[in-house]
């Protein structure tokens, strides 16, 4: 990521020349053709993508010269650095951005830089980023060694903290909403199917383009976002509370099987009594064939016990509803739980 600074470039050194120039105060130059007559360290930003010299309303520099040879430099400028960004734990990250001054042409065997050791790096007082805030800023060397030789480098790192107010109303809170709305359907009545369709489908294109307006206002990265993450979830639940619909539809809709049941072949039988041949020696000696006795037995089943049989696969399906009130929001819950701690601390 590349961020924008307006800053102002302060250097002091001492030059031994100017204590016997007979300078009774200190002499403010801001001419450009006289600051160039100095000699200035040659210094440059190490990160720097593009530079601006400030000339409004005059050329932006000023040189002080005391007059026991101490030298002030000062100038305006406005640079283009480049921040190499972790986005793992977007939008919940911190960043580190870094600003580097070092040694064009002489090592450090003929400059060496310093950092001012009162407030080195002094931040405008009311100043604002949009995304982020400043934790703090801190001051190192960085020296580094090239084949020519050793040259002197100066280090500010500033720790910035992403604000995430704009996200949470942006992103986290819409999706969020949207996969309670998509809860809905399980209380709806199953036979209700232009309206569970109606409101899966909406919920799933709505949720899809939503992530598509966040991914699209990002860089793209070859690994897993904390915000694709939390994306991905949302859109899991959406699309599941589809698909259990789908299931429950087809329960409901689902057919008694074809084959005889016991029942139908029961209640084939003409007479609603058994008939029961005893033997004709049975017949209290007589050699006349016996009459048929009838065993009384009522063979056809209680019309409660077919309904239910029948409608099994109805009452299957209302569970499966009822089981998802609670089963849906208890998921997301554990998930929310698990998201937020892992990626804020």
């Amino acid at each position: 990521m590349d961020y924008e600074v307006d800053l102002y470039l302060r250097q002091r050194w001492h030059d031994d020349r100017f204590e016997m120039s007979g300078i009774s105060g200190p002499l403010d130059l801001n001419d450009p053709k006289l600051v160039q007559r100095i000699w200035k360290p040659e210094v440059f930003f190490a990160n720097a993508k593009h530079a601006e010299f400030q000339y409004v309303t005059v050329p932006n520099v000023l040189v002080r010269i005391s007059p026991s040879g101490d030298i002030l430099y000062m100038l305006r400028l406005k640079l283009t650095f480049s921040c190499m960004m972790d986005l793992y734990r977007y939008p919940l990250d911190s960043q580190v951005c870094t600003i580097e001054l070092a040694s064009f042409s002489k090592t450090t065997d003929e400059l060496q830089l310093h950092w001012f050791k009162a407030a080195p790096v002094i931040l405008y007082e009311n100043m604002k980023l949009p995304q982020f805030e400043i934790q703090n800023v801190n001051t190192s060397l960085c020296n580094e060694t090239f084949h020519i030789g050793e040259y002197s480098c100066l280090k500010a790192e500033f720790n910035l903290q992403r604000s995430i107010g704009y996200h949470l109303v942006q992103s986290y809170l819409p999706t969020i909403l949207i996969v309670v709305i998509s809860w809905v359907s399980f209380w709806l009545d199953v036979e209700a199917i232009p309206a569970r369709i109606t409101l899966g489908v909406t919920t799933l294109l709505t949720i899809s383009s939503k992530g598509a307006g966040i991914q699209g206002n990002l860089p793209p990265v070859s690994y897993v976002k904390a915000i694709d993450v939390w994306m991905g979830a949302c859109t899991m639940f959406v699309f599941a509370a589809l698909l259990e619909f789908t299931f429950v539809n087809y329960l409901w809709r689902k057919r008694p099987g074809t084959a005889k049941s016991p029942s139908s072949v029961l209640t084939a039988v003409p007479e609603s009594k058994v008939a029961v041949l005893i033997p004709e020696k049975a017949c209290n000696g007589d050699l006349a064939p016996c009459s048929l006795i009838s065993s009384g037995t009522d063979v056809n089943p209680s019309p409660t016990d077919a309904d239910s049989i029948k409608n099994n696969h109805k009452i299957q399906a209302k569970r499966i509803d009822q089981t998802c009130r609670i089963a849906f929001p208890m998921a997301f819950l554990a998930f929310s739980i698990a998201y937020w701690p892992y990626y804020l601390f």
